[in-house]
């Protein structure tokens, strides 16, 4: 490998330099921030919802645990846990894009769950103390992180002895009849609908591509067993169009 491949990342089907992309994807969030939400519906008609309150539902968490959400955006998967770790417990909703969090933020208050902190923060440097969750979750961001080995180190630090990580993201589908069918709705509707109610086709051509180029369900699981977690599992979601990956640090 040469010295400019190692220095090199995937921005979608692109190869881009590691430390310029961190601000692409910050400039492609910037652009879809403000249809972030409605885009989720229309893209997946409604499912990612049904993914995240079933991620919620397997978290086990109960009151006056603290929980991290890396990549929070507008706070979906927060607003589902508030509830659950209760006024003694904490949740704090991160992300790099403080356009993003703004809304988070807008959002969990709107629903009066005060017990949502927020933090601008990095994945692969996360300012916070060792052994201080219970939880870390992260809800389709893992996939737009340069460095993932680094953030899953951080996941790892981070997390309490006999806590949890829990990764959903976007996967390989496992079907070939469905795979066939996703890969033409992906990349002939999903743009036109990017470009049609947020103006932005661009964005969401590299939203599709990242899918294509995150490690299959086996892959990604070694890369978190190789990082010290224990007792990894995934579970495919709708034919593995998306996939939950659980993981616990002893």
């Amino acid at each position: 490998m040469s010295k400019n491949e190692n220095n090199e990342t995937n921005f979608g089907y692109k190869n881009v330099d590691k430390t310029e992309k961190p601000e692409m994807v910050k400039g492609v969030f910037d652009s879809v921030a403000e249809n972030y939400d409605l885009m989720n519906d229309l893209m997946s008609l409604g499912i990612h919802r049904l993914w995240k309150r079933g991620t919620v539902e397997l978290s086990n968490l109960k009151q006056g645990d603290s929980v991290l959400d890396v990549a929070g955006g507008t706070g979906d998967l927060s607003i589902l846990m508030s509830d659950l770790v209760g006024e003694s417990g904490e949740i704090i909703l991160s992300d790099i894009n403080e356009k993003m969090l703004k809304l988070g933020k807008a959002r969990s208050l709107d629903k009066n769950k005060l017990n949502i902190k927020t933090a601008v923060a990095d994945a692969e440097n996360l300012p916070f103390p060792d052994n201080r969750f219970n939880c870390i979750t992260i809800g389709f961001g893992i996939r737009n992180v340069t460095n993932k080995l680094e953030a899953l180190k951080n996941f790892y630090r981070c997390l309490k002895p006999g806590g949890r990580l829990m990764i959903l993201e976007f996967s390989s589908v496992n079907n070939d009849l469905i795979s066939w069918i996703y890969d033409k709705y992906s990349f002939n509707i999903i743009p036109k609908l990017g470009e049609f109610v947020s103006n932005d086709r661009e964005s969401y051509q590299y939203l599709v591509e990242s899918i294509r180029k995150f490690p299959n369900q086996e892959k990604f699981s070694e890369m978190i067993i190789n990082e010290g977690f224990r007792k990894v599992k995934y579970r495919d979601l709708t034919f593995g169009i998306a996939a939950l990956h659980s993981a616990w640090k002893f």
